[in-house]
């Protein structure tokens, strides 16, 4: 399995409103990281949902993080838009899709399971801060 373009979308809206540190708009997001104004919305509607993203309305409404930078995983924001955990393979899905029948015991659901355990624990462990700091450092490589 792979990640949806919009579970990729609604980490750049993160990443945006991360790297901002500040209220934005949704036109604004919208236009800063290359996605209609009408998915991020839909987006920003899970994110706001999840508790990752306060909304607000108004003259000076607009969205941004409901927590510190450092306090927000890019797990998190998986779980708020995929609505389950990531898993590598649709065999280690809870309803156990195998198409073989072999729920629970095929030597591949291991393996899978091991590597889906391995990306999930990456994807826990990487804050939105490290993001917009790896951001950062990159952007300065390449200014020198």
């Amino acid at each position: 399995m792979h990640l949806t373009q919009e579970t990729d979308y609604a980490m750049r809206i993160v990443f945006c409103l991360a790297k901002n540190g500040r209220r934005m708009d949704a036109a604004s997001i919208s236009e800063a990281m290359c996605v209609t104004l009408r998915f991020s919305l839909k987006i920003l509607g899970k994110l706001a949902g999840a508790g990752l993203v306060n909304s607000y309305k108004g003259i000076k409404g607009g969205y941004e993080l409901a927590r510190p930078a450092d306090q927000i995983t890019l797990k998190q924001v998986v779980d708020a838009v995929e609505g389950r955990a990531y898993a590598i393979s649709r065999c280690l899905a809870p309803e156990g899709e195998c198409n073989r029948g072999a729920s629970g015991c095929c030597s591949f659901q291991e393996v899978w399971r091991q590597v889906t355990e391995g990306v999930n624990a990456k994807l826990a462990s990487v804050t939105f801060a490290d993001m917009v700091a790896d951001d950062a450092k990159r952007a300065a490589e390449r200014r020198n």
